[in-house]
């Protein structure tokens, strides 16, 4: 049997403003092309599918076509849900999708009920909040291991009375792995990690929750998500695991890496050696992180880099070889509003406004002066 691990989807997610819903879709048709050239048989997504628990329509949209293009392939699909989705929402009609070849599972109780597949049992268990759980599984803590442990402690009770080889899918936060910006915290009161030991006796452990691709053990592995979502992913290659499950279990894994549509970079230095340098040229279709060294703050530095990177989306300053700034303790009390806000752009930018500056901000404070008096 041959298995195409994904998660992580985030359907509906934007970075820093742009939409990735172009992006997404490119990733479904490499799916696709993926189960068809490689023959295929299962497709499972550990988690998040969608980006929060309300998507917006056309990350739904994009759902449904997915579902539809991989059930008409003839592909079994699997699903759990993960800590940005709604459970019960994408729990929806989970009986009737599961006769047409879509299984869920999303509720907690359902982790240990398997979809046997050609002699291999999936078990999916959903993104597990410790709190919600602790009572009516009556654990002896609140943490991500203990309801992870009993999670599995009933799989491997279901699975020795089968005898199949088994597929475990999860979305936790193993110890040990690396994480990226874009991971929504899921750490309660210090208890987030489980130890890799939980998931010990299964075939394959196909992880969902961080978003870089990386092997915890042989066989326990995250697939990371499709694309990159923060700019602590730069240099990530973005994909999903193609897993070979034999006669005895698992029986080896291929990356397969995904379209890079748009790829996404950090860059650092002068605002005038970055405009100037030829060797930035490859960075001019780059989704951009850029920090700037120059010593005062540039004017208009957003607006001239986007000459050459127009696709920078976000800017920082970090000055190279400046003393932290001092501490402001200077009063506002009885002072004109002007001048507060003078001191301010002095003591942001290191140098004082210009005179076309100043009347911009005295055209500002008017305007507001106005409104208060108006309202």
């Amino acid at each position: 049997m041959r298995v195409l691990h994904t998660s992580d989807w985030h359907l509906g997610r934007t970075f820093h403003r742009e939409s990735l819903l172009g992006a997404q879709a490119a990733f479904i048709d490499h799916v696709l092309e993926t189960v068809r050239a490689e023959r295929v048989d299962v497709v499972v997504v550990s988690g998040d599918l969608y980006d929060r628990a309300l998507p917006p329509v056309d990350a739904v949209a994009l759902c449904d076509e997915a579902l539809r293009r991989l059930v008409a392939a003839g592909i079994q699909v699997m699903i759990i849900s993960g800590n940005h989705d709604s459970a019960t929402r994408l729990g929806f009609g989970t009986d009737l999708l599961g006769a047409a070849g879509v299984h869920l599972r999303t509720a907690p109780d359902r982790a240990w009920r398997p979809v046997t597949i050609d002699g291999v049992s999936f078990y999916g268990i959903p993104y597990l909040e410790p709190e919600l759980v602790r009572g009516p599984w009556e654990l002896p803590e609140r943490s991500h291991t203990a309801a992870l442990g009993h999670a599995m402690a009933r799989i491997r009770e279901d699975a020795a009375g089968r005898g199949t080889r088994t597929v475990v899918l999860a979305h936790a936060f193993v110890t040990g792995g690396q994480a990226s910006d874009s991971e929504r915290d899921i750490s309660v009161g210090g208890v987030a990690h489980v130890p890799v030991s939980v998931f010990d006796g299964i075939d394959y452990v196909a992880l969902g929750h961080l978003h870089g691709a990386q092997r915890m053990t042989e066989t326990v592995r995250y697939s990371g998500s499709p694309i990159a979502y923060s700019f602590s992913e730069a240099g990530q290659v973005k994909g999903s695991w193609l897993v070979d499950i034999g006669p005895d279990g698992f029986a080896g894994a291929e990356f397969v890496p995904a379209p890079v549509p748009r790829p996404i970079a950090r860059l650092r230095g002068t605002l005038d050696h970055l405009l100037t340098d030829p060797d930035y040229a490859r960075f001019e279709d780059h989704w951009l992180h850029i920090t700037l060294t120059d010593p005062l703050r540039p004017k208009a530095a957003m607006e001239r880099l986007r000459q050459r990177f127009p696709h920078t989306l976000a800017l920082a300053f970090e000055p190279e070889g400046a003393e932290a700034p001092a501490r402001r303790t200077r009063t506002t009390a009885g002072r004109p509003d002007i001048e507060v806000a003078l001191d301010f752009v002095r003591d942001v930018r290191g140098e004082p406004a210009d005179e076309d500056e100043r009347r911009l901000l005295e055209q500002a404070l008017a305007a507001c002066r106005i409104k208060e008096a108006t309202t």
